[in-house]
């Protein structure tokens, strides 16, 4: 009986490893696939079963980052690495630098770098990565002191709605992916186009009498990646517009060039630094001098399909933060830009700001008013600007549906927002909330570009039919 008793417990021990190696082998399966979701649930019962094993750490951590759970992948990835698990140190060095925790980031790549070279590994890419971090990590020790007066999210194809730009500033406007700068007097516009191959790049037009010029390719920017998101300030010399040239925080960065009157090109432009460049894609940046008020956009901490379009007190000269004596939170939200009220230092700079944006906004819909209701283009040929040219009722009857849809759009739109820095701001109780949120912001959007489509049909027909 008490042999039986040993056979059996043997027996369950053995179908026991046997399961656990089952799940490791379909979870690395997964894993290599890049389905991290699935490998995820596996990775959370291996690590509870077998909490010292480096393996398993490491591929909980490598899936919590994949997903987005940077703060719970980094005790797992330091545990691996502790045990010198090779690959924990890459992805442990990404989640620094996620966290902004970029001296940290360095060091854990110097690890893996020499760890590659021990098993006589390539290093190539690897130090690739780690010199984009020590790129980070001067960047850190320089962010400057920005006031940001307000953010909103919007759809990623809508951002420029945003901008409220004075006449003074120019005119910024979007036809599919090229972004067009005209100046104040409009003989001049800087426009972005895709070549053969998709690569965006720079041009310049000038007004002839009644026509524009052929694009004129900017080439010495042309050469830094893709180029995009030009605007030129009142100078007629300093250019921003933001590539996703090698040594970028990541994806596209923001900079800024000067004209050279005497080479007639462009300087080597330099990198804005933080905050306005991050990890994600940053861009667009464009400053109003008359009402000192700037504009520049970012998909930091944002879904696919939408963007922060962040408003600023832009710097008469530019201010750094000191890196030695700066309190470390406040420093890494000044990067960040997690919480811009912690930006707000002078309230009066602050209040007189958004007076500013609030008179700029109401001067905007004013004359909109005064100009027109909307703008809704019916085919290449017609575009209607009151709902009195609507020649069906049909039509009229969905685009006011339109008009209130979007309302409502703007009024949920900001209410995400609001509930998206409450959750920043430690409030983990709203994300419920911003989930709901962003499914029907989603079904709004959609429902108001089916909507669009069906309008412009059946206005189509009854134009045709008349």
């Amino acid at each position: 009986m008490k042999q039986l008793k040993y056979i059996i417990f043997f027996l369950a021990f053995l179908f026991s490893h046997q399961l656990i190696a089952q799940s490791a082998a379909q979870a690395q399966k997964q894993f290599d696939a890049g389905e991290f979701s699935s490998a995820l649930t596996v990775y959370r019962l291996l690590v509870k079963k077998s909490p010292s094993n480096p393996a398993y750490n490491y591929y909980y951590g490598a899936c919590c980052y994949e997903t987005g759970a940077l703060e719970e992948s980094v005790p797992y990835l330091e545990k691996s690495a502790k045990r010198k698990y090779i690959g924990a140190f890459r992805y442990l060095g990404k989640a620094y630098a996620d966290l902004y925790r970029f001296d940290e980031a360095v060091e854990s790549y110097e690890r893996y770098i020499s760890l590659l070279e021990d098993k006589k590994r390539d290093t190539a890419e690897a130090e690739k990565e780690m010199e984009a971090l020590q790129r980070a990590s001067i960047m850190y020790k320089s962010v400057e002191d920005v006031t940001v007066i307000d953010s909103m999210v919007v759809n990623k194809n809508d951002f420029l709605s945003l901008y409220k730009l004075s006449k003074e500033s120019g005119t910024l406007a979007q036809e599919g992916k090229s972004i067009i700068y005209q100046t104040e007097k409009g003989d001049k516009r800087i426009i972005s186009q895709t070549d053969d191959t998709g690569k965006s790049l720079l041009y310049t037009e000038n007004k002839l009498i009644n026509e524009w010029s052929s694009p004129a390719p900017i080439t010495s920017l042309n050469e830094l990646g893709n180029v995009n998101y030009p605007f030129l300030m009142g100078d007629g010399v300093t250019l921003y517009f933001a590539s996703d040239e090698e040594g970028t925080l990541g994806g596209y960065d923001i900079y800024v060039t000067r004209y050279n009157t005497d080479d007639n090109d462009y300087l080597k432009p330099n990198n804005q630094g933080m905050p306005f460049n991050s990890p994600s894609n940053d861009y667009m940046l464009a400053i109003d001098e008359l009402n000192d008020l700037g504009w520049f956009a970012s998909d930091r901490y944002q879904p696919e399909d939408s963007v922060c379009v962040y408003i600023f007190v832009p710097n008469t000269s530019k201010k750094t933060l000191d890196y030695d004596t700066t309190n470390p939170a406040v420093l890494r939200n000044a990067a960040t830009l997690r919480s811009i009220k912690r930006t707000w230092k002078d309230d009066d700079k602050v209040h007189e700001a958004k007076q500013r944006l609030s008179a700029l906004l109401y001067a905007k819909e004013q004359k909109q008013q005064k100009k027109e209701d909307f703008e809704f283009i019916v085919n290449d040929n017609i575009t209607y600007t009151s709902l009195n040219q609507f020649r069906s009722d049909e039509a009229r009857h969905l685009y006011q549906q339109i008009i209130q849809k979007q309302k409502d759009y703007a009024i949920l739109s900001k209410e995400l927002t609001d509930k998206r820095q409450q959750y920043a701001e430690g409030n983990k109780q709203t994300s419920a909330s911003i989930l709901d949120m962003e499914k029907r912001v989603k079904q709004l959007h959609d429902e108001i570009e089916a909507l669009t489509g069906q309008v412009r049909n059946t206005e189509i027909k009854t134009t045709v039919n008349i």
